[in-house]
This record gives structure tokens, sequence and C-alpha cells, in this order.
């Protein structure tokens, strides 16, 4: 979806937005030519920043010139083995009442009906008992219509389950590649709660889990429904111990650390990289995903630093990652090849790839600041 324009606040329509995160021009996060095809300059030219609102507070992508068509990616286990615990957590707790349920899909795949089918619940296109948003939001360039849509969507007694990303968690674990295209919002629970009551809804329950470095599924009911809804959990503490832990990220110098981050990762891949190169060994990745993107194409990455990605989506393979010439691979190729070290590009595949390909046991090495440069992020 283009978006070209950005000078208001995707929230609250405000104009006093701070570049916090620029990364210059890349190339489309989601496009990824065919292998064959040269790479040209003007792949990468698409701007890619990260603003933030000194009036409410939301952490957003800037302008957004891409309009691509996203090959479809596999869910990850660690995904779905986190999706069974939120349900089941979830209806733990008693909120998970009615019959119906209705879903807002995220471009990613994955989803929750499966789960909710099990305990009884049908799709519906119409308001229903429960509602799913699962890192969906983060697509809608227009955030207060999208949070109307969803209010409209749930039952007057009904309940929204939203999970999302954590700006804290970003920050504190130096995941500046979180910034993507299409991505435009990154939230805190107090601007979730701010965009909630602006379509009539107030947030009664948090949960959190460890997906991603530390994400969190917060549910909400309408206003007139809020003081009556009971719920087997820690109630308002919970909401409180996500508010106390990203206090803070409404400041543009602490969200700046991004920037410093991401020019220190990179340099530190390619020495890395190069490192490996001198060494004579061969360096194959694990994760065609759209977070390595810009971390690939920003450190300058080539096939004679990096031989291929494999990834397990059959829509990858046989293309390249954008702005560079290394190919995406089969994960069999993979194999096959026998690297000397794997780089694996999405931390929370670890033990799923390591389970799955035991022929590379001892090989990986993760992409994580911390991991490539030895700093530690903070915390």
């Amino acid at each position: 979806m283009s978006d070209v324009v950005s000078t208001d606040c995707r929230a609250c329509g405000g104009r006093d937005l701070e570049t916090v995160l620029d990364l210059g021009r890349m190339p489309a996060a989601d496009h990824f030519p065919a292998a064959t095809s040269p790479v040209r300059p003007e792949e990468a030219a698409h701007p890619l920043s990260m603003t933030l609102c000194r009036r409410c507070g939301l952490a957003q992508l800037g302008a957004d010139d891409t309009d691509t068509a996203e090959p479809r990616g596999v869910e990850p286990r660690a995904l779905r083995e986190q999706a069974a615990d939120a349900v089941a957590r979830v209806a733990s707790a008693g909120v998970l009442r009615g019959t119906t349920v209705r879903e807002f899909g995220s471009p990613h795949g994955g989803s929750w009906l499966g789960l909710l089918a099990e305990r009884g619940f049908s799709p519906t296109d119409g308001p229903a008992d429960v509602v799913l948003d699962s890192f969906g939001l983060m697509h809608e360039p227009d955030q207060r219509a999208a949070f109307a849509a969803r209010a409209a969507a749930t039952a007057p007694g009904g309940v929204l389950l939203v999970q999302y990303h954590s700006l804290h968690t970003i920050v504190a674990g130096e995941q500046w590649n979180a910034l993507r295209h299409g991505h435009f919002a990154y939230y805190t629970l107090a601007v979730l709660r701010t965009l909630l009551r602006t379509a009539g809804l107030s947030a009664i329950a948090a949960w959190e889990f460890d997906l991603y470095g530390g994400t969190v599924l917060i549910a909400a009911v309408h206003d007139a429904a809020a003081e009556t809804t009971v719920i087997d959990i820690d109630g308002p503490e919970s909401l409180g111990r996500v508010l106390a832990r990203e206090h803070g990220m409404d400041d543009p110098d602490l969200v700046r650390g991004l920037q410093r981050a991401a020019d220190r990762n990179t340099a530190a891949l390619r020495d890395r990289l190069e490192d490996f190169a001198a060494q004579g060994s061969t360096v194959y990745a694990y994760g065609a995903a759209s977070r390595a993107v810009a971390l690939l194409c920003r450190a300058g990455v080539h096939r004679g630093l990096l031989a291929a990605v494999a990834d397990a989506s059959p829509a990858k393979q046989g293309r390249r990652m954008p702005g560079t010439d290394v190919p995406i691979i089969d994960p069999l190729d993979l194999v096959a090849a026998d690297p000397d070290r794997v780089l694996l590009t999405i931390p929370d595949l670890r033990a799923e790839v390591e389970e799955t390909y035991p022929e590379l046991a001892g090989r990986w090495f993760i992409d994580e600041p911390s991991a490539i440069s030895g700093e530690r992020p903070i915390r």
C-alpha cells in the first residue's frame, strides 16, 4: 500500500513529528526480485525512517512510497506455539465468551481461527464476541480508522484481543531493523490505550510473551462493559506492569538509540563477514525475512561475503535479497552446501532450525546487535 505523505501523525493527526531513526534509502522490504535479474541502483531508492509524535507518543513509519506484492512466508513454529499459549491463557482468564469470532489478519500469515474453532467459536463477518488482531494493526496507515473498524467489529459484550511487538522491546533489544516498509506503527500500551479510548474501548488485561524478544497481548471491551467485566488474572496490575516497563518510550532521545544501534550493527556484521571471507570460510544465511532486507543492504552484503539465504517459503526461493545479488534458496540446498557458518536472521527460529537441520549444529550465529558486535543492548 503506497503512502507517500506522512506529515501528520497516523494516530492523533498532530504535526510535531521527530525523526528518531533514519536508514536512508532502502529497497522495498517485500519486493524480492528474480535471482537472475541484475541489481539496479534504483532498487534501493525508497526512504525508510521512524518518527515519534511528540503529542501522542506513537512511533511510526515515515513516508512510504512502496507498493509491492508480498511473497507469503511460512509461519514459524515459535509463532504457532505462542498463539496456542495466548489462547489458552486468555481462555483461562475467562475472557473467551460467546460463540462468534472475527479476525483482522496480518499480511505475514498465521491465524488464530483454528484455535478458537476448537473452543466452539464460528467465524462471522459481522460484530463478533471475540475479535482477533495479532500483529495486524501495525500494517494500517490510518491508525484511528483501523481502531474504529475493530471497535465496530466487536459485539457490545465482546472482547477485542490485540497483540503487538512492544516499542520497549525494539529499543531495549536494539531491534532497529524491526523498522520496515508497510509497518506503520510501533506501539506502547500507553499509546494503545489512547487509541482504544478514541474508539470507545477500554483495555482490561495484558499478557506478556517472549516472542520477538517481548510481545504483549491486550484485551479490550467497550467502555460500557469495562466496569462489569471480571477476569481471573492480576487485573489492573497486569496493565500496570507493562505501563511501568514501557515508561519513557515517548522520549525521542531514548528511542534515537536505535540509530546508533543500526550504525554499529551493520558495521559489525560487515566486519564479521569480511573476517570469515579472509579465513576462507563459506557463509550462508537462513531467513529471507523482511527484517533482513535493510540489514544486508545497509551492510553492503554481496555473494562474495554471503553465498545465499535459505528460506522455507517456496514463494521466495529462486529470488534474491533486494538490493543485493544474494540468491534465496531452498533449505535443503543450504544443507547440501555444507557451509562453515550460517547467519540466522531471525533469532526466534533458532530452536526450530537446530532441530530441523541437525547437520548444521555448531555453525549458527545470530543477527542480534549484542551477538555480532559484542555490545550489550540497553535494558
